[in-house]
């Protein structure tokens, strides 16, 4: 047993009283622990909104979660954008709240601008209806296509596309509107 361990114990079960000048070694986590240095939790990061733009339509509030694995589009927002080159297929899926969506159509490569990045997106398109508050869902695959470095501790996540930097602080993401340049 390591001796910071067998003393703690042995001062912790009263079999042992510290000496007037008695020297113990301790490692860094229990130093830690001691000088209350530890991390407080933080925010759940699991997902926030950005603003993005599809054509000339514009949504402010489209919802990146780390937790799902494809991005969603309800087949009401892509009849609106005119997105045609659909590819039909019959799959369906469970969602986390036990309900089944059949999937109706894959869209690929549907030009998206956050800011003044430019990127394509492959969507899922399901019949269902259209949220308001948070039309579209980007999904795990849309984050690193962006360069997505997301900074819990500061709050914030910054996208990278080359050289070209945008940041949203997360906790206030669902505040922005959606630019206009």
């Amino acid at each position: 047993m390591l001796s910071y361990m067998k003393f703690l114990r042995d001062m912790l079960t009263n079999n042992r009283k510290l000496e007037d000048f008695e020297t113990v070694t301790f490692i860094k986590e229990c130093i830690a622990i001691i000088q209350n240095k530890l991390l407080a939790k933080l925010k759940d990061l699991g997902s926030f909104a950005i603003p993005c733009t599809i054509s000339s339509f514009k949504f402010s509030k489209d919802l990146c979660d780390l937790g799902v694995g494809v991005s969603i589009m309800p087949l009401l927002i892509a009849r609106k954008l005119g997105l045609n080159e659909i590819q039909p297929i019959t799959v369906s899926f469970q969602l986390a709240d036990k309900t089944i969506k059949y999937l109706v159509v894959i869209i690929e490569d549907v030009l998206i601008k956050v800011r003044h990045l430019y990127i394509l997106v492959d969507f899922i398109m399901l019949e269902m209806e259209e949220d308001v508050e948070i039309p579209l869902i980007l999904g795990r695959p849309f984050l690193p296509i962006l360069g997505t470095i997301i900074d819990g501790k500061e709050g914030k996540t910054r996208f990278r596309v080359g050289k070209k930097v945008v940041e949203f602080t997360m906790f206030n993401a669902t505040k922005y509107l959606s630019p206009t340049d």
